[in-house]
């Protein structure tokens, strides 16, 4: 019981203090409480303790879920919780050491991004752009979906997260609220602001059907019922997109985002550009995409040199 308060009271940091998205809260407590069960029967008993936690404990934990079948990223995600939860305790007094110091997480197997070549996205923006034409709600909404993900690289949370008052169309700007609920400007492309304009009322038919979400919030993308747009039709409406223009399975709405920063680094950017443009905290993370591009330089120099 001792053990369950702990992590009960770790959580609601985060959530208050930290003020991290409740998705990324409701991980954390997924991955803790599988701990927290493992633990239990590690021990065979259900009076124990953080304080009762070592190495070999936690190691055992890992081995468990190595046998379960889990992704080597998901192991590291884990183990990353687990780490939180143990500086956290021993901040608190709560443990006198803190007994993940020194694990190390799995060696991860770096697979590239999936994303989209500039042919793919003309055909993708040439379908949207078309059932924009015909002037409904969700033509003219897909097609601002497509322009914010590919030109300004939003996070499927960000963009569903977006408000009226973020959306700056003078200043061709949007202001996102990120991972740890950390804010950033972002661009709009000039398409995005064509787009932004044709959807607005068609948005704001569906906003006086529904009277609002109250609170004086008025989401961005909604739906017919006037409603802030959930982030499974936003990904519904792109997979269906990529499917029927380009005949792309398997790619998502983060392959937009994916895309989005290689295209740009192809073109030359400023890796430190396309980081705050991301809202990357490492820059490791953004890195990921100069390996796309040089294996796509590879592929063509085996292609196009005689003796490759």
């Amino acid at each position: 019981m001792r053990a369950e308060l702990a992590l009960r009271g770790y959580l609601r940091v985060l959530a208050d203090e930290r003020q991290l998205s409740p998705h990324t809260v409701a991980s954390y407590r997924r991955d803790l409480e599988d701990l927290r069960r493992f633990l239990g029967e590690y021990w065979g008993r259900e009076d124990w303790d953080w304080g009762e936690v070592d190495r070999l404990a936690l190691r055992s934990f890992l081995g468990w879920c190595q046998r379960r079948g889990l992704a080597r990223r998901t192991i590291g995600r884990k183990l990353s919780a687990v780490r939180g939860l143990f500086r956290h305790l021993h901040q608190e007094g709560v443990v006198a050491g803190n007994p993940t110091r020194g694990m190390r997480s799995p060696r991860q197997q770096r697979k590239l991004p999936g994303h989209l070549s500039r042919s793919e996205v003309e055909a993708l923006f040439r379908l949207a752009e078309a059932r924009a034409g015909e002037n409904t709600l969700a033509g003219t909404r897909d097609l601002v979906i497509l322009e914010l993900l590919y030109g300004s690289g939003l996070r499927l949370s960000e963009l569903q997260g977006l408000d009226e008052e973020g959306v700056d169309l003078v200043g061709e700007q949007v202001r996102v609220r990120g991972k740890g609920r950390k804010e950033r400007i972002v661009p709009l492309t000039r398409a995005a602001v064509r787009a932004l304009r044709r959807y607005e009322p068609r948005r704001i038919e569906a906003l006086a059907r529904g009277g609002g979400e109250g609170g004086g919030r008025r989401p961005l993308l909604v739906n017919a019922r006037g409603r802030r747009l959930s982030r499974r039709s936003i990904q519904r409406s792109v997979a269906a997109l990529l499917e029927q223009a380009a005949s792309l399975r398997g790619l998502s709405v983060h392959s937009l985002r994916h895309t989005f920063a290689t295209h740009l680094l192809d073109a030359g950017a400023d890796l430190m550009a396309v980081k705050e443009l991301l809202g990357h905290v490492s820059l490791s993370t953004t890195r990921i995409y100069t390996h796309t591009s040089q294996e796509r330089l590879k592929k063509v120099y085996r292609q196009a040199h005689p003796r490759s």
